[in-house]
């Protein structure tokens, strides 16, 4: 009985906001008018055409609630999204009506406070049905983004003024650094020192793991006991004797940290973040084995460059710590390791050095 008080509750004082069109303006204008004549001069032409008037404007106000009411939204972003880069956010608009169908429905995306500006248009949603559609967007900067719902609106029936209404629908999506080709400034990966670790799978090498047997794997690598323990056929995986390792060390230190204000500062390091991310894919998609060090994290050797995501993600949530808080990781010689740093940052002590 408290759910039904409460349903009755919402319904009757729904939270909406109401703004009128330009046509709207000139109507209400026009209302007015023939009103102040109808009083002045009692005719009833007048009285007529004032209570046709006011009855579209009361026509307008109902029927788009009815438009309005009963609607969800649902959001459904891309797997990955990058700085930068062009995407396409899908909306779906459901519509909950058992009769009724919706119609002329704006769908603007709000993400925070702010409106991203970005309007869906559905012309009609029959009832029980939901329809999908797409808008355009990009992040000019990586990290964490919280979307808290939509801002649904129409102007049906007529135009005179246009109703809307905030539907929850909070989520969080992170934006990888920007990824692009490695300047060619960045020295070629065959200067770069390496030690042999892991790599592409292949028959020879060392004993890497075990996994499911997939279509094309050789027979001999199915592993009999392991297989009739878990119920399922397991094969086992090498490593390739030749692979190469490839360290690098992002050097995400500011003048005061996260305190930083100096705009400048900032940007580079914006440009280290992405030219390190560049480089790690590139040197995963040429076969390296990666490990990204910064200055209070590390992730250790990555081989697959399905894995990449391990790194970016790192770098989407990397935040500047001051300069004298140390690399995770100290830096092995024998791997040449590579330095990004900012432009005019303190040099390492050795190390290729790589400016953003």
């Amino acid at each position: 009985m408290n759910g039904w008080l409460r349903r009755v509750a919402n319904w009757l004082s729904p939270p909406r906001r109401l703004r009128f069109t330009r046509e709207g303006k000139y109507f209400i204008g026009l209302s007015f008018g023939v009103g102040f004549a109808a009083i002045n001069t009692g005719n009833n032409l007048f009285y007529l055409l004032l209570g046709m008037m006011l009855s579209l404007i009361i026509a307008s106000g109902v029927l788009s609630e009815f438009s309005l009411r009963s609607l969800h939204c649902v959001r459904d972003p891309p797997a990955q999204l990058y700085a930068q880069r062009l995407f396409l956010m899908g909306v779906a608009l459901g519509n909950n009506k058992s009769q009724l169908a919706s119609f002329s429905i704006e769908v603007e995306d709000m993400l925070g406070d702010r409106m991203l500006e970005k309007k869906c248009f559905f012309l009609k949603l029959p009832a029980g049905r939901t329809q999908k559609t797409a808008y355009r967007h990009s992040f000019t900067r990586r990290g964490r983004y919280h979307f808290s719902g939509f801002r649904v609106s129409t102007k049906f029936p007529f135009g005179l003024f246009r109703k809307s209404r905030f539907v929850e629908c909070e989520s969080h999506v992170l934006v990888f650094p920007e990824v692009q080709p490695v300047p060619q400034h960045v020295p070629t990966l065959s200067s770069f020192g390496g030690e042999g670790l892991t790599g592409p799978r292949a028959r020879r090498g060392d004993f890497f793991g075990m996994r499911e047997f997939r279509d094309g794997d050789d027979p001999r690598d199915v592993h009999w006991r392991t297989s009739a323990r878990l119920g399922r056929q397991m094969v086992r995986e090498f490593e390739e004797e030749a692979a190469e390792r490839i360290s690098i060390f992002l050097d995400n230190g500011l003048p005061g940290g996260v305190d930083c204000r100096d705009s400048a500062a900032r940007d580079g390091l914006e440009r280290v973040v992405s030219l390190a991310a560049s480089l790690a894919v590139d040197c995963l998609e040429r076969g390296y084995a990666v490990r990204l060090t910064t200055r209070g994290q590390s992730v250790p050797f990555i081989t697959r460059p399905a894995d990449a995501e391990i790194l970016l993600t790192m770098l989407a949530l990397l935040d500047p710590v001051d300069e004298s808080v140390p690399f995770a990781a100290p830096p092995e010689r024998a791997l040449a390791p590579i330095f990004v740093v900012r432009r005019g940052a303190r040099a390492p002590v050795h190390g290729r050095l790589v400016e953003a």
